[in-house]
């Protein structure tokens, strides 16, 4: 079982899961997610790195934060949070809400990451995912967004329905583990851990303008692994393939969003040698 620590980090105070020793990886999760989504990755990965998965800011046990939501913000959190620990390079995982944090920490601080992985989201406006979004944006980003506390006044009361929602969806119909998904809606009941967490969707357009300004001026000379499943697949990748001087993409077949719970096995094939430097093998 990992150790939980409060730990003081850019002005808020991160709930964060410790294992194992060794190299340092960071892992940021997503929505609606707390550090538990790495709960399989932990385990395996702990054997011989240290393993770091905090709370994002204002999400499942850290602060309650007004503010700071955008990707800028949670990249100097995370940023913090390493210097607090005494760690000065990591290899740092993102997915979904944490891929842009993830993202925008390498590229503002390559001498604090060493490698860098990132998993079904998209960055911003950076092209490359005129397909997937031909549609427009899944529908639940303008929900979430919508001013007045909309999201929040007709979701309170019913948040379990809505997380089991995203789970299911989230892994092609298979649901996670009964503790996890407990733990996934203790985390996002109430009005103020919905508001929270939707004030990330809020903060898009800023973290949007923060990806423009980045890569205006850097490149990702980090190397880089992109990992998609259903939905985002290639997309990803095709975004970073312009930005990125060494970048490895992979497609998970037969697997939901939500990559660490639904296919931690074929996550794990492809993570291992990747941090170690080797090369790897198709999923």
């Amino acid at each position: 079982m990992p150790e939980l620590r409060r730990v003081p980090a850019n002005g808020v105070r991160l709930n964060v899961a410790l294992a194992g020793s060794g190299p340092a990886v960071l892992l940021l999760h997503g929505f609606p997610h707390t550090w538990e989504l790495w709960t399989d990755v932990m385990a395996d990965l702990s054997g011989r790195y240290r393993v770091i998965a905090p709370d994002l800011r204002g999400f499942g046990a850290s602060s309650r934060a007004a503010a700071g939501y955008d990707a800028g913000t949670l990249a100097e959190d995370a940023a913090a949070l390493l210097t607090t620990l005494g760690v000065s390079s990591a290899a740092v995982v993102g997915i979904d809400a944490g891929a842009a944090p993830a993202f925008l920490l390498a590229l503002r601080h390559p001498r604090l990451v060493r490698r860098l992985v990132v998993m079904e989201s998209l960055l911003g406006r950076l092209p490359g995912a005129e397909a997937f979004l031909a549609d427009g944006p899944p529908w639940w980003f303008g929900f979430h967004s919508a001013a007045l506390g909309l999201a929040e006044t007709v979701l309170e009361g019913h948040e379990a329905a809505y997380v089991d929602w995203f789970l299911h969806t989230g892994t092609l119909g298979d649901g996670v583990r009964p503790a996890l998904r407990d733990a996934f809606v203790r985390a996002y009941t109430g009005r103020q851990a919905l508001s929270r967490a939707f004030s990330y969707y809020r903060a898009l357009p800023r973290s949007a303008a923060q990806i423009d300004q980045a890569v205006a001026t850097n490149r990702l000379t980090v190397p880089t692994m992109a990992l998609g499943a259903q939905p985002v697949g290639a997309a990803l990748e095709r975004q970073l393939r312009p930005v990125t001087d060494d970048l490895t993409g992979h497609i998970i077949e037969d697997c939901g969003h939500i990559i660490p719970l639904h296919r931690p096995h074929a996550l794990l094939k492809l993570l291992r040698p990747f941090l170690a430097g080797q090369e790897a093998k198709a999923a």
